[in-house]
C-alpha cells in the first residue's frame, strides 16, 4: 500500500484480508467488498485498486541472508560425512545445470568441521611456536626438544585404532582430541626426560637412570592420563558430536 521509514530502512506496508470468499472459489469477491471511510461512507473496493491473484510462499527461510531450501536426513548404517560426499559427487551434474542465482551447499557436520578446523589452523603456527619456546626453555637442548616433539605423532597409533574400531570418521572432534593427545604425550615425555637428566646428574648409569626415571614418573603420568580420559567421558553424551544436513 505504501512505505514507511524506520531508522535507516524503508519498510513496506502490506494490507491483508482473511479470505472474504470463504465458501466460494472466486477471489473476485474482493471487488464487491465495501470499505467504510472515516466519514461513514461506503466505497466499493474496486474503486481503490485492482485485484491481482497470485500464490506465494507463506514462510521464506533464509540462510546468510539468502533464500534457502533445507534438506535434512538421519543416517543409519553409514557415516554422515561419507554419505554427504557421495551425494555431493552424485549431484555434480545438477550443480552444473543450475541457473544463475541458484546453488547447492553442504552444511551440518561438514560445515561446522570446516569452521572449527579453520579456527584451529589460524592459531596453530603461533601455538606451535610458543610450545617450542617453552619446551626449549625446559630442556635447554636441541636434542631434548626434538625428542619431546618426536613423541607427538605417536598418538596416531591409538587414535586410528579407536576410530576404526568404533567406525567413526576423522572429523573436527577427532582432530581436537588428537591435538590434545599430542600435548599429553609431549608433557609425559617432558616429565620423563627431565627425570632422566636429573638421574644422570646424580651419577647414575645410563640404563639404571632411565629405568629409575620410568619407575619414579609412572604414577603421576598414569594418574594425569586417567584424569584426562575421565574428563572427556561426559562429552560423549553431548550433542556436540554432530548432526548432518544438506543445503
Amino acid at each position: 500500500m505504501t512505505q514507511l521509514r524506520q531508522d535507516i530502512r524503508t519498510v513496506s506496508v502490506v494490507a491483508r484480508i482473511d479470505r472474504p470468499w470463504v465458501g466460494s472459489d472466486d477471489p473476485e469477491v474482493l471487488n464487491r467488498l465495501e470499505i467504510v471511510t472515516s466519514q461513514g461512507r461506503k466505497i466499493p473496493f474496486a474503486q481503490l485498486g485492482s485485484v491481482d491473484t497470485r500464490f506465494e510462499e507463506p514462510l521464506i527461510k533464509r540462510y546468510n541472508r539468502q533464500r534457502v531450501l533445507m534438506v535434512q536426513a538421519d543416517i543409519q548404517g553409514a557415516q554422515p560425512n561419507d554419505v554427504s560426499n557421495a551425494l555431493w559427487a552424485a549431484l555434480a551434474s545438477v550443480r552444473d545445470s543450475l541457473p544463475p542465482g541458484y546453488a547447492l551447499q553442504m552444511a551440518g557436520t561438514i560445515e561446522e568441521s570446516g569452521k572449527g578446523e579453520a579456527s584451529i589452523a589460524k592459531l596453530q603456527p603461533l601455538m606451535v611456536a610458543a610450545m617450542l619456546v617453552f619446551i626449549m626453555l625446559q630442556m635447554r637442548s636441541f636434542s631434548g626438544t626434538f625428542m619431546v616433539m618426536a613423541t607427538a605423532p605417536l598418538g596416531l597409533i591409538g587414535a586410528v585404532l579407536a576410530l576404526l574400531l568404533f567406525n567413526q570418521p576423522f572429523g573436527f572432534v577427532a582432530l581436537l582430541g588428537l591435538t590434545g593427545l599430542a600435548g599429553i604425550l609431549m608433557r609425559n615425555t617432558l616429565i620423563l626426560t627431565q627425570q632422566v637428566a636429573d638421574n644422570f646428574e646424580a651419577g647414575m648409569a645410563a640404563f639404571e637412570g632411565v629405568v629409575e626415571a620410568a619407575v619414579q614418573r609412572a604414577r603421576p603420568v598414569i594418574l594425569t592420563a586417567l584424569a584426562a580420559v575421565f574428563a572427556f567421558i561426559p562429552l560423549t553424551f553431548d550433542t556436540f558430536w554432530g548432526r548432518w544436513r544438506l543445503f
